[in-house]
């Protein structure tokens, strides 16, 4: 992650030798630990639970169910987002072109990763703030039509590899572009996706930002793994496994998932001694190597996942070619467990930070909001050793989470007699996964 003017670095504390253990002790840990957790899942848990959403929870509270279904409501969010956005658009046209600029920390760490711990916590943000939404829908009913439905009907088999590409389209210019920092390239990409999400959202109504919408792709994967969701227009408050198993297993969810783990995976490889050695001395540019790193880490996390996945056989009449789709939900909390082990310190130092510059958009000295003395605690920075604790138990955490919604999944597409080896396939790249993960999160 590009670290902004005048912050920690957000990668830096938290490392190897802040670990209370050896790293090789904590990898061995991890790995014993998703081993075990199969191990007993083959034992414990012999019939499918969550596949088909056989789970719809408890209702939420009266109230609660009242507040969040009303139209006043969800104007609100609406209205919110809007400000929001026209702010955003305030200090990217007329702020400084310096990293004091709040546009920077809105896009890079409120946007990108703010939004993935709202949607954990509170479900498919958004979604329900989209300021494009809000734009396409006021568009759609001025010129008489409905913006749930568009000219032409969006292509099934396209699914979401709009989404991913948009995704990868983000990390390119935040982990390989040269001027990830520069106002006039952030204002470009934020430009093409307004325009992108507006068109595609005329042509094809609101399923566009369903499966295209990359923010709101990411965000509704994430908020499976909330507590919230709306079945039969009720608010219900169930397992977060039981959402994980309603994500649809459409094409491009391979994609999606591999662009977000291997790119994060590639942000902590970016950092490690070794790859800053092969730039320093190599004979080609770094811009180049980390184009094509990064192009490597995504298609290698999609490739091993996708071998996995499809090495295991079925019994539900699933080609093999398209096993891997109805796996990818399971690595939604590996993702998960990646983001707030690598970007946690972020979060917490530049975001507060971020507000304290959104009081002064323009750089006049000014303090529209109040938050202009707004400073983070750098807490994390006095107790590398919890901060160290915490990443290696966000990974674990992840991954048996993953293991458990692999298997519930496994369950139902397995023959009976495969049932315990068919999955080795895939717990296989997933023991990858951890150890591979957590050495390249402690490799800086």
């Amino acid at each position: 992650m590009t670290p902004l003017s005048g912050t920690v670095e957000a990668h830096g504390i938290g490392g190897q030798a802040d670990l209370p253990i050896s790293l090789e002790l904590a990898v061995s840990g991890a790995v014993a630990a998703l081993v075990v957790s199969f191990t007993v899942l083959v034992v414990a848990w012999r019939r499918p639970r969550y596949d088909g959403g056989a789970h719809p929870g408890r209702p939420a509270p009266a109230w609660l169910d009242a507040v969040t279904g009303s139209a006043a409501f969800r104007i609100g969010l609406r209205v919110a987002g809007m400000i929001l956005a026209l702010y955003t658009v305030l200090a990217a046209v007329l702020g400084e072109n310096s990293l004091t600029n709040p546009f920077f920390g809105i896009f890079y760490v409120w946007w990108w990763v703010g939004l993935v711990f709202a949607s954990a916590l509170l479900g498919p943000v958004w979604r329900a703030i989209s300021p494009v939404r809000t734009v396409n829908a006021a568009i759609a009913r001025l010129a008489g039509g409905d913006p749930a439905e568009g000219l032409l009907r969006y292509p099934d088999r396209l699914g979401l590899w709009p989404a991913a590409l948009g995704l990868f389209a983000f990390v390119w210019l935040e982990l390989a572009s040269t001027h990830p920092t520069e106002l006039g390239s952030v204002r470009l990409w934020c430009a093409v996706y307004v325009g992108a999400m507006l068109i595609g959202g005329a042509v094809f109504g609101n399923r566009f930002y369903e499966r295209a919408d990359p923010f709101e792709v990411y965000s509704s994967l994430i908020a499976r793994l909330s507590p919230w969701a709306r079945v039969d227009g009720r608010l219900m408050v169930r397992s977060p496994l039981a959402n994980l198993a309603t994500i649809p297993p459409s094409p491009g969810l391979v994609g999606v998932v591999a662009v977000l783990f291997g790119s994060t995976a590639f942000d902590s490889f970016a950092e490690s001694s070794f790859w800053v050695r092969t730039y320093q001395n190599a004979s080609v540019s770094k811009f180049l190597l980390d184009n094509v790193a990064l192009l490597v880490f995504c298609l290698a996390a999609g490739l091993l996942f996708g071998i996995g996945s499809a090495l295991t056989p079925s019994r539900a009449g699933v080609p093999r070619r398209e096993l891997p789709r109805h796996y990818a939900h399971s690595i939604v909390p590996i993702v998960l467990g990646y983001i707030v082990a690598h970007y946690l310190t972020l979060f917490i130092d530049v975001g507060p930070q971020t507000l304290a510059r959104a009081s002064d958009p323009l750089g006049k000295g000014w303090d529209m909001l109040g938050t202009a003395s707004v400073e983070p605690s750098y807490w994390f920075s006095y107790h590398p050793e919890i901060l160290a604790t915490v990443k290696v138990l966000a990974v674990v955490i992840g991954h048996v989470v993953a293991a458990v919604a692999a298997h519930d999944r496994a369950l139902s597409l397995l023959p009976k007699r495969d049932q315990v080896t068919g999955q080795l396939p895939l717990l296989a790249v997933m023991v990858g996964f951890t150890a591979g993960g957590l050495f390249l999160l402690f490799s800086s």
